[in-house]
Parts: C-alpha cells; structure tokens; sequence
C-alpha cells in the first residue's frame, strides 16, 4: 500500500521546497532566514539550493505551484503573510491537488490498484467512490464467507449457481453491482467461490435487484437460491415476507410488478414453468444479512 501522504511527503514537500527556498533566497533572505521561515536545518536549504535533493518535475512544471510559490516567497520575504498562512495556503493546494488532479495521479501511479476506480476522486473524502465501493466489495466477501462456512447451503444452490450481490447506495445498472465471477458453485457439497467480488460481473441476480429496488423495496443485496414447497415454507417459518411471481413472464418485470405490490417482501420467488428452475430470491439491506438469512434457512 501507497498513502498519499508518502507522495505528499516524497515529491511534493522536496518539490515545494526547492522552489521556495530558491525564490526566497533570489529575494536576499539568507540561509538561516530561509531556514527559520520554512522549518527546516540550514543544510537543508543548502541541498536545496544546489540541487542535492530530488524533485519532482510535473510538480515543479504545475502553474499553480509556481504562482503559489511566488505568492508565499513574496508575503514571507516582506513580512506580509506569515508562516502559518503560508502553510495553509499551501494545504489548501495539497488538497485541491489530490482531488482527482495531479497529486491523485501521482498516487495512482505509486499504488497501481487505484486505477481501477475511474473519475475524480478524494481518497480522504469519507464518502468517496473509492470507499464507498470498497465497502461494498468488503461486505459481498464476508457474506461469501458465511455461506462457504454454512453446512448444508451447498444443498440450496440452484442448477445455475448462485449468486450473493450487493448494489452501491445509487446505483443505475449491474455496473453498480458486485457479485461473484462464476456464480458459487455446488462442487460435491462444498459451496465453491471461484474468485473474490467484482463490480459488474452478475448480470442475472443484479438485474433481480435492481428491479426490485426499482419497484420500490429498500434492499441493497441478494441472493439467489433453489424453490420448492419445503423452502417456501421455511421462508414461512423464519418470519420472511415472501411474495410469488410467474415463470413465464420476464424476470425483471415480473419482480419490479410484483414488489411494486408488496414492497416489504423478503423474498421474490417462482416455482418454476417450461425450462424454467425454480428460484428463490432473498433480499436485505446488505450482503451479511442476506447470507446471515441463508443461514437461518439451512
């Protein structure tokens, strides 16, 4: 892991320096002057002045480094702006830098994996992308734990293969929705995780909650299982609220219509019609208590 505080630390700070020091310096302060005013030994400065510390040129190259610098060397050279302004000013570009600009490249390009979340982001922002799919992706692997440590879940797992599936909190398509690659698996009894959650990657099941969200039920999670009378009586059994829908007719349609009538339900299912299995869908607020529900039905 690469914080983006290190590339703060690494090439922005010696960075920013250099640049400050040599424009203080141009405006007579002496070493020990620019010393005091920056935090840093004298033989700092001296490094910096004649080169000795690495820079960073897409930093050094940044205009609104540059006009930065220039504005803080002149406020700090006359006595016009203080230290402790000239360091807010200079988090605020920090800051405004690492907000899907320049910084936040840099900091892709030290932590590859970042790559993969396209558009700007703040990584320090709480309710960034980033982290906000990163939970999601969290809680779909600990609901797989779940099932893979539930005795007897194998037994539910429909022809297809299931799928345990988690929406983020706006999510507009099966983009927006991680699940399993593969599906699990029934692999002689033992529920079998071929790879660990991905965004966009469960067609099937996501479209299921998709339209049930859509047809107005709070869920954010799914699960898809086999249906017969005994599982539809244990649905009965464990408190859930389930409501049927028809085989024949189209999937998402049919749960949107049927959940726009009970948008409470638990549970969507059918049991089955030609060439159709019969499958149950169960629903809740997150990919734990969907498993956790599961669970509670073996």
């Amino acid at each position: 892991m690469k914080f983006v505080e290190e590339v703060v630390v690494d090439e922005f700070l010696p960075t920013f320096r250099a640049l400050l020091a040599a424009e203080l310096r141009d405006r007579g302060l002496t070493q020990s002057e620019v010393a005091d005013l920056l935090g840093i030994s004298q033989s700092a400065v001296s490094k910096y002045a004649h080169g000795e510390v690495e820079t960073t040129d897409r930093l050094a190259e940044d205009d609104r480094l540059q006009d930065l610098v220039a504005r803080l060397a002149e406020g700090l050279a006359t006595g016009d702006m203080t230290p402790v302004q000239a360091l807010v000013e200079t988090e605020v570009l920090i800051r405004r830098l690492e907000q899907g600009d320049l910084l936040a490249r840099l900091h892709e390009e030290a932590f590859p994996p970042l790559v993969a979340y396209e558009g700007d982001f703040a990584v320090h922002d709480a309710d960034s992308p980033v982290r906000t799919a990163e939970r999601v992706l969290a809680s779909v692997r600990r609901g797989v734990r779940t099932l893979e440590t539930t005795s007897g879940f194998a037994t539910f797992i429909p022809a297809v293969g299931s799928n345990l599936v988690e929406a983020l909190p706006d999510a507009d398509g099966i983009d927006d929705v991680a699940g399993v690659p593969g599906r699990i698996l029934d692999v002689k009894g033992q529920a079998t995780v071929p790879n660990g959650p991905e965004f966009g990657v469960s067609e099937h099941v996501a479209s299921v909650l998709l339209a049930a969200q859509a047809g107005g039920n709070d869920a954010h999670a799914a699960l898809n299982v086999r249906c017969d009378d005994a599982m539809v009586d244990a649905f009965a059994d464990a408190g859930l609220a389930a409501a049927e829908f028809d085989a024949d007719d189209p999937v998402e349609a049919a749960v949107r219509a049927t959940v726009d009538a009970r948008p409470e339900v638990d549970v969507v299912y059918q049991t089955g019609g030609f060439g159709v299995e019969p499958v149950a869908y169960l629903l809740g607020a997150d990919a734990v208590a969907v498993a956790e529900t599961a669970r509670r039905l073996v």
